[in-house]
């Protein structure tokens, strides 16, 4: 096959081989579209044609723009659908509160980032205690914790907070300045209602040699975390994150659509999903309306995503202000072509709850949680909000990894061939079974993502520094 009809209400297909001077990954016209026309994917419009495009002609940024500075109208009509239960296991680690852990691991992390050096010294000088079942010990580095004002000096409390509560993080060090706006003290405050017994703190400035101070904290931590083992687990305790980065032409249909399915494979199983990616929904965010358990979800969701779109309006930004060069590259156009390939990877199952900015997972099914596109900023909310494991979809491919395995998936063939270093596995197969073993192996301690070693956060920041 060298070229796919996604719905038969479509007036464009996609070039899987390429076709004339049209790319791989590119669309071409299906009949002849007039100017001003609708132009449609997915079953639904990605953009209006700015000028008379002839059947088979290449369809892209020349001849097609974004549809949505006109303004839409939201309404609820439920499709979700329902999957027969299934049963599935993991081997992981047990938690004396919360959801099991897929890694055993120590983190380190520090409340202002002028204690990065502090931190990421004790890492290394640390990894002398790392035996028996550890998986790792690793400071987790940012920028921030001082000179934030208002939400934002609360979002790296909470962020940095639910980051310490995610269950692959067996013992957690949290070191502090001492004179930072976002302090340890309310940091341990913050916590305290979660009776984690599994977290020590110390403020740098309070100690006469923080180097040693914290050595032995972590000494002690490594000698209570190494005979940890693994025991089988039910699949109600995985919360998978739904991440894409470097989407292409392909994305919406390899990638995106089997992760879908993976989705809800998933929470037939009693487990988890956290979608996120609010502007990345931009166009095809009434199809997620109608998958929300009720009207309460709804009447939230459709609040974040009004939010959202009023923040870049605010700040003087279409809300069309995407996709990136590489999508376009790839064979993306518009921001609602991309969106309804992006959102795919929710699956049919229902939305059953909207998370705020470093809130944590609260309910069985998937969630949508309020983070924006970029791919470390919104991995890291995903790590955050409780998700052991980041699902990353990408048809350009990348390096990167958040502070949890972040599993590569790729969405044709040629990235898989090119990056074997970057990349898990190749979605253009479409082989379900393949992926949900993998990631079933992944849980388990029995495969060890190829970015693995590379463990980063970022602070999604909206406000004033000083």
């Amino acid at each position: 096959m060298s070229e796919i009809i996604i719905n038969e209400k479509d007036s464009v297909a996609v070039t899987l081989t390429g076709k004339g001077d049209i790319p791989a990954g590119h669309k071409f016209a299906l009949k002849d579209i007039i100017k001003g026309e609708a132009v449609i994917k997915y079953g639904e419009v990605i953009g209006r044609a700015t000028t008379f495009i002839k059947k088979g002609e290449w369809v892209h940024t020349h001849n097609l723009k974004s549809h949505l500075d006109e303004e839409p109208s939201y309404v609820y009509d439920f499709s979700a659908k329902k999957f027969p239960p299934q049963k599935q296991t993991f081997m992981g680690y047990k938690r004396k509160v919360g959801r099991a852990g897929i890694r055993n691991e120590i983190y380190i992390i520090p409340t202002v980032g002028c204690v990065n050096n502090v931190c990421i010294r004790l890492a290394k000088d640390a990894q002398k205690f790392v035996q028996g079942s550890i998986d790792g010990i690793f400071a987790l580095t940012h920028q921030f914790g001082c000179s934030q004002l208002g939400q934002d000096n609360q979002n790296i409390k909470q962020l940095l907070s639910a980051v310490a509560l995610n269950p692959n993080a067996t013992f957690v060090l949290i070191v502090g300045l001492g004179c930072e706006n976002n302090a340890l003290s309310a940091m341990v405050e913050y916590l305290k209602p979660f009776n984690r017994d599994n977290i020590a703190y110390f403020n740098c400035q309070d100690v006469s040699d923080e180097h040693a101070y914290g050595l032995e904290i972590l000494k002690d931590f490594a000698e209570r975390a190494k005979d940890l083992v693994r025991q089988e687990v039910d699949f109600s305790e995985l919360c998978i994150g739904l991440k894409c980065g470097g989407s292409d032409g392909f994305s919406g249909l390899t990638a995106n659509p089997l992760v879908g399915k993976i989705t809800d494979r998933t929470v037939a199983c009693g487990g988890s999903a956290i979608l996120t990616e609010v502007p990345e929904m931009f166009g095809a965010e009434q199809l997620l309306m109608n998958k929300c358990k009720n009207r309460e979800v709804f009447e939230r969701y459709k609040k974040m995503i009004v939010d959202f779109k009023n923040f870049y309006i605010e700040n003087g930004f279409p809300v069309y202000e995407n996709p990136s060069p590489g999508n376009k590259k790839g064979g993306i156009t518009t921001l609602e072509e991309k969106s309804l390939g992006c959102v795919q990877k929710a699956g049919g199952s229902e939305i059953v709850d909207v998370l705020d900015y470093g809130e944590i997972v609260r309910e069985v099914g998937v969630s949508a949680l309020n983070a924006p596109g970029n791919d470390l900023i919104a991995s890291t909310a995903l790590g955050a909000s409780g998700c052991q494991i980041v699902l990353f979809t990408t048809g350009r491919g990348t390096p990167f990894s958040t502070f949890v395995p972040t599993l590569k998936i790729a969405t044709n063939d040629a990235l898989s061939a090119n990056k074997s270093g970057w990349i898990d596995f190749n979605a253009y197969s479409m082989d379900e079974e393949g992926l949900f073993n993998l990631i079933k192996a992944t849980a388990s301690g029995e495969y060890k993502c190829k970015s693995e070693d590379v463990r980063e956060i970022a602070f999604y920041k909206t406000g004033v520094t000083l």
